[in-house]
């Protein structure tokens, strides 16, 4: 396989969001085989089983963006100690209808980063069991519960040098996790 393509979903839609800064971090610490796409959420409509018959031109995006690539890296903040509603909604459209699941097989890693001690772990506990129960191979280990502290960016966006050894680690694992699953 020549080029590896990840999708990655971040679970705020607010433009300076801590989690899609972390994202785009961590793309830039991808092998140079590894190509890291964003799949946009904030357009979808609120799930609703009624329209599964007819589903929405940006589920359907949303649909075909998820099944082009190889594995999916969600990058998510913690809500009221869980995922936010807008990332639920996206997987829930992307689930459906019932046995037409974008999401099964997929590789999955998890990330998020708060500006709470204990970062996203709740969440993404969550996270993980939504996705068990999507068929999505997921990352157990490293864990990554990130806080977001000064000097976790540094001013060209990247992962700065007090996290970027573990976050490279975090990566390394990541990748060779989706080369394991699509081999």
């Amino acid at each position: 396989m020549s080029q590896i393509q990840i999708a990655f979903i971040v679970g705020s839609l607010r433009q300076d969001s801590f989690n899609r800064q972390l994202a785009n971090g961590m793309a830039k610490l991808a092998p140079a085989d590894v190509t890291f796409t964003q799949i946009h959420i904030g357009d979808l409509p609120l799930y609703n089983q009624d329209d599964d018959a007819n589903q929405a031109d940006a589920v359907k995006r949303l649909k075909a963006e998820i099944l082009a690539a190889h594995g999916l890296l969600f990058v998510t903040p913690e809500y009221n100690r869980s995922i936010p509603g807008v990332l639920k909604n996206a997987i829930d459209h992307a689930s459906r209808p019932y046995g037409q699941s974008a999401w099964a097989g997929k590789p999955a890693g998890i990330l998020g980063v708060s500006v709470g001690a204990i970062g996203t772990s709740m969440a993404q506990q969550h996270l993980r069991n939504i996705l068990a129960y999507l068929d999505m191979p997921t990352l157990g280990q490293p864990e990554a519960f990130i806080q977001a502290k000064d000097g976790l960016f540094d001013t060209e966006g990247n992962i700065g040098e007090g996290s970027k050894k573990f976050m490279q680690s975090w990566m390394n694992h990541y990748v060779a996790w989706v080369r394991k699953h699509i081999a």
